[in-house]
């Protein structure tokens, strides 16, 4: 049962990082219970890593690296107890947008830009200001983006033909009608078992990762039968399996200028997740993360990434419910889920290229079923909600939409906080923890 007021962050020391609290009392049995939470988590965000960095645009292996990278630091650096860290459906849409637009060596530069701003917001105590941001914004922004991952995956779910797809969304909708013709029941079929699999592991034996086993039968199924489907291998060629060698990415005063828009979308976007999932974390585990010690965390850990060329990483909420309720207690669970992934890689990579492309789009496409939360998204539209409330969510939402997350988020904030001053409603709202 949830409290009724949210959570009150510790203020703490700026740059202690939990771990150093937590391990003054860690025993034997904590230490095994991490163990088994961060192998948990493991399993669940290794397809689901790599079906975000695909629908991203980038190589599937780069969700891997910045799960490791990004997970690791996150975990060992940051203010919360049992935050995961990695890649997240939310930078989908940015991510593809940035390598459509710069390539993918941009989106590299843009990260470190981005990780730089986190880590001189979290110096500026600017972490406790997410809590004034107006929710409708959030959950307009967040609806969305949900239906932009939604719609992006209906080629993979269909099995369509088409290549080089555009960013715009009504754009790639046109690209999709187009070859209609190149539907794929087949792929279709690979589609709904691996989501009925995945819902149903879910409610059966919740403590397991139902999405590792539901996409092993379906790697299964697909090589068993010959299915005439897309796999990893077959699109992209074999997965890389190690790290790669860090190196600064073109920090050049062009590139800096030209990716500075990007770079702080990419910041407001990690800051706002990653504590809004620590705030969800505090009620699940009883606890009180420190928000500017998260944001610097936050930071590091997309600056590393980006040495790496991995992508953009923050709190994962899904997978940080998932640590809890999988016994994680300490940031323990997050190290030991980034080096599980780690060992993945160096050991048995090359099964990943054996993954079906339409069981990943399964995978995103309850991901953003679970981001939309259809059930709240009702009541957050209900007559007995404040009508500039809900005009301002879904304006919001067109706006990510039809035109640019960054308009979205800039013209939402604006007219949210014009409301909150006129109604002199300056308070922090109570925030809804999503149900994940």
């Amino acid at each position: 049962m949830q409290p009724n007021t949210p959570s009150k962050p510790a203020r703490g020391p700026l740059f202690q990082p939990k771990i150093l609290t937590t391990l003054r009392d860690y025993d034997t049995h904590t230490f095994l219970g991490d163990l088994f939470a961060g192998l948990t988590v493991a399993l669940v965000a290794l397809p689901l890593s790599i079906a975000i960095a695909i629908a991203s645009g980038a190589e599937p292996g780069v969700g891997l690296v910045t799960a490791v990278v990004g997970g690791f630091v996150i975990s060992a650096l940051g203010g919360s107890r049992v935050q995961i860290g990695g890649p997240t459906g939310a930078f989908i849409v940015v991510v593809y947008g940035v390598i459509a637009e710069h390539g993918y060596d941009g989106l590299v530069t843009a990260t470190f830009m981005a990780g730089i701003i986190l880590v001189v917001s979290g110096w500026l105590r600017i972490g406790n200001l997410i809590r004034h941001v107006p929710e409708p914004v959030i959950n307009g922004f967040t609806v969305g983006i949900a239906i932009i991952i939604a719609v992006s995956q209906f080629r993979d779910a269909f099995g369509l033909q088409a290549e080089n797809l555009p960013a715009e969304f009504v754009a790639k909708m046109e690209g999709m009608w187009a070859v209609r013709e190149t539907f794929s029941l087949t792929a279709l079929m690979v589609t709904v078992g691996t989501g009925i699999l995945i819902v149903l592991l879910r409610r059966l034996a919740p403590r397991l990762p139902g999405i590792i086993f539901a996409v092993i039968l379906a790697s299964l199924a697909v090589w068993a039968f010959g299915l005439p489907v897309e796999t990893i291998g077959s699109r992209y060629g074999e997965i890389q399996s190690s790290l790669p060698a860090p190196r600064l990415p073109d920090l050049s005063p062009e590139k800096l200028v030209e990716l500075f828009p990007s770079a702080f979308i990419i910041a407001f976007l990690a800051g706002i997740e990653s504590l809004l999932s620590a705030i969800v974390a505090d009620r699940m585990v009883a606890g009180k993360h420190r928000p500017n010690a998260e944001v610097v965390a936050q930071g590091i850990a997309n600056t590393a990434s980006a040495l790496f060329a991995g992508l953009p990483a923050t709190g994962a909420i899904a997978r940080t419910a998932t640590n809890v309720r999988a016994g994680g207690r300490t940031p323990v669970a997050g190290i030991a889920h980034a080096l599980f992934i780690l060992v993945f890689m160096l050991v048995a990579a090359p099964l990943a290229n054996y993954l079906p492309m339409p069981a990943l789009a399964a995978i995103l496409l309850l991901t953003a079923w679970n981001m939309a939360e259809m059930d709240e998204l009702k009541n957050r539209l209900s007559p007995s909600v404040r009508i500039s409330d809900r005009g301002l969510l879904v304006l919001t939402m067109v706006l990510t939409v039809l035109v640019d997350l960054t308009v979205a988020i800039g013209v939402g904030v604006a007219i949210g906080l014009a409301l909150r001053i006129r109604r002199r409603d300056i308070d922090p709202p109570e925030w809804h923890a999503p149900h994940h």
